[in-house]
């Protein structure tokens, strides 16, 4: 793929992935049969730059899916309602998390003070970090120490035996009433691994499906929850990603929050498993669902071909900062495909350098210039690769401030957010929602809710 009106082709293509020391580990080797490998990329075309290497952005074919014997539930029709999985309880045992965050250059912390009320969809306040001309801002920067290793709330149990789960599973589901205390005990004291492992040891030793059993006993967000935590990762992406566009209306929210912050390696094995899954192209159904900029944003991030080199070329942030400039606040209009050129293809360390660099130029940041040059979704969705840029966890504790802020809570997004980040960085997003709005993640989540699905997001969240 090309990005159009750019002529001349010749960059060298990305830095291969993954890094080294930063290989996936999902799926394990030899889990699924598919293709791990990709065809190289084809060189882009992108405009002569004063220097720099661009990134050519090439196509991937497309591999095999997961199997579907023992793995992943029977595929729907296509268009049909990725209904919560049942049969062989989607999904054989997963390999891990497979996401490491990105590490960043030790910076200063930023701000740290009083937040102000965040605007939806952008940083509170609008501001960037105190470093930046233009004034005070409480949205933080993330600090190096938040870099190193992932720091989740859910670690795998020592000791961990799946038959002795198992049992105490269907202990807590038989009879008259169900001991969802039990249930809540095991579930979030177990990584989605060993999950995945009770799934297999409970239809061993009873000959019946533990998603059906659990899905008889529970409803409403109890539910949601527990089904959440017992799908693979990959597959509870794709599913969430199906349920967004499935039906009238598209939740264009849902598709920003994963698509624009995953790896590169997640996003592929996301796409394979939509396709296997649900029978369908992730792609086209972008592009049936959404329109424009954003959908053109969106299109992008589905490529999974972000640069994920660690390193910061700075010559190369200044003329990308440069850049941005000429094609939003340097002119009349706005050149949205530069934006979505850059945004979409540079990494995150970059870009972070490259909003440290367009700050000093322009005596302003990114993100506001963004608001002034953009609306609606693809505002939002640019907006959300800053962000994480600047401080995934960060942004990930505004969504949630946002799921349970005024009447009324937005139980999937409070879902989703707690169960995908909760062996990755939870630990960091508590710490940076506890220093955005004065208040502990834990004790919001205990107003806003209640009963067992209170008492599993606590011990999820912890205290």
């Amino acid at each position: 793929m090309s990005y159009p009106g750019y002529p001349p082709t010749g960059y060298p293509p990305f830095p291969g992935y993954p890094p080294a020391g930063q290989e996936s580990s999902f799926p394990p080797p030899g889990q699924y049969p598919y293709s791990s490998g990709f065809s190289p990329m084809g060189g882009g075309a992108y405009p002569p730059a004063p220097s720099g290497s661009y990134p050519g952005a090439g196509g991937y074919p497309t591999p095999g899916g997961y199997p579907a014997a023992g793995g992943y539930p029977v595929t729907p029709h296509p268009g049909g309602a990725p209904a919560y999985p049942g049969g062989q309880g989607f999904g054989a045992p997963p390999g891990g998390a497979g996401f490491s965050g990105y590490p960043q250059p030790p910076a200063q912390s930023y701000g740290g003070g009083p937040a102000q009320v965040p605007v939806p969809g952008g940083f509170p306040g609008g501001q960037m970090p105190s470093q930046y001309p233009g004034g005070q801002a409480p949205y933080p920067s993330q600090p190096a120490a938040m870099t190193q290793g992932t720091q989740g709330t859910i670690r795998p149990a020592s000791n961990f035996d799946a038959m002795r789960d198992a049992e105490i599973l269907r202990k807590a589901m038989k009879g008259f009433g169900t001991d969802e205390q039990a249930i809540v005990d095991v579930v979030s004291n177990r990584s989605n691994d060993q999950r995945q492992q009770i799934k297999a040891a409970f239809k061993t030793m009873y000959g019946k499906d533990l998603i059906k059993d659990l899905k008889s006993e529970l409803s409403g967000n109890m539910e949601e929850l527990i089904l959440a935590l017992f799908m693979p990762s990959t597959y509870y992406d794709a599913w969430s990603l199906r349920k967004a566009m499935q039906g009238a209306g598209t939740q264009e929210r849902v598709l920003i929050e994963i698509l624009c912050t995953r790896t590169n390696q997640e996003i592929r094995d996301i796409v394979r498993c939509y396709q296997s899954e649900f029978g369908r192209d992730l792609e086209k159904d972008i592009k049936s669902d959404t329109s424009g900029h954003f959908e053109r944003l969106l299109v992008s991030m589905c490529q999974g071909n972000r640069d994920e080199n660690q390193s910061v070329n700075h010559q190369m942030a200044q003329e990308d900062a440069q850049r941005l400039y000429q094609a939003g606040e340097g002119k009349l209009g706005t050149d949205e495909s530069c934006f979505n050129m850059i945004l979409a293809t540079r990494s995150f360390p970059q870009l972070k350098a490259t909003m440290e660099a367009y700050s000093r130029m322009a005596n302003r940041d990114l993100l506001s210039s963004v608001s002034r040059e953009f609306s609606g979704y693809i505002e939002s969705g640019l907006k959300a690769i800053l962000q994480c840029a600047l401080n995934r966890p960060a942004f990930f504790a505004e969504r949630l401030y946002y799921s349970m802020k005024g009447a009324g809570t937005d139980d999937s997004t409070l879902v989703r957010i707690v169960v995908t980040r909760s062996e990755i960085d939870l630990v960091q997003i508590k710490q940076i929602f506890t220093q955005m709005y004065q208040k502990t993640l834990s004790t919001m989540i205990a107003s806003d809710t209640s009963g067992d699905y209170r008492k599993l997001l606590m011990a999820i969240v912890g205290q």
